[in-house]
């Protein structure tokens, strides 16, 4: 039977900063910054695109099978992207919701300070917002008008719900119902 030294106690006791949620933003972070770094932000985007993508038709089919429903109306998208951050410990919040668009501003990343100066996380956001938003309501395309990560107070993030002329001077991302 192994026996515990003095030094592992040592060790095992001491107050630090490190725990599961802060390690895995970490490895986010540096994930990022690395794509960032080596391939551009652009690039970088890219790649995060497909996993954020991905994790948004996860995440919506987890509020689908808990509400046990097939599709959610503009009210309930809202208030699910709302409450998704909420849990991931985000501070978003609903500034305007039309059948035109939803608008959100958050006050605090779930990334914490590890978002800081690597813009190609906020991909996640938008990639998930537009995959539960558009295979819920057919269509949405989603604008990062302001974010934490480019050294914004608070994001604010503008998701589309209808394709249109006006819409196409924005910047952002579109996405379609499968």
């Amino acid at each position: 039977m192994a026996q515990i030294s003095s030094l592992d106690k040592e060790i095992e006791s001491l107050e630090l900063p490190i725990e599961r949620d802060q390690f895995l933003r970490t490895v986010i972070r540096e994930l990022a910054g690395t794509l960032q770094d080596v391939v551009g932000v652009e690039e970088a985007a890219g790649f995060l695109n497909v996993v954020g993508y991905r994790t948004g038709q996860h995440v919506n089919q987890i509020y689908h099978n808990a509400l046990q429903l097939s599709n959610l109306s503009r009210e309930q998208v809202t208030a699910v992207l709302v409450d998704w951050k909420r849990r991931i410990q985000g501070d978003f919040y609903v500034i305007e919701e039309t059948d035109e668009k939803i608008v959100l501003g958050n006050r605090k990343c779930p990334f914490a300070e590890q978002v800081e100066g690597r813009e190609a996380m906020c991909v996640m956001t938008s990639n998930i917002f537009g995959a539960i938003a558009a295979d819920n309501l057919g269509y949405a395309r989603v604008e990062l008008e302001d974010t934490i990560a480019r050294g914004g107070q608070e994001c604010k993030v503008v998701i589309h719900l209808k394709p249109s002329e006006a819409s196409e001077e924005f910047i952002g991302q579109e996405y379609f119902k499968l």
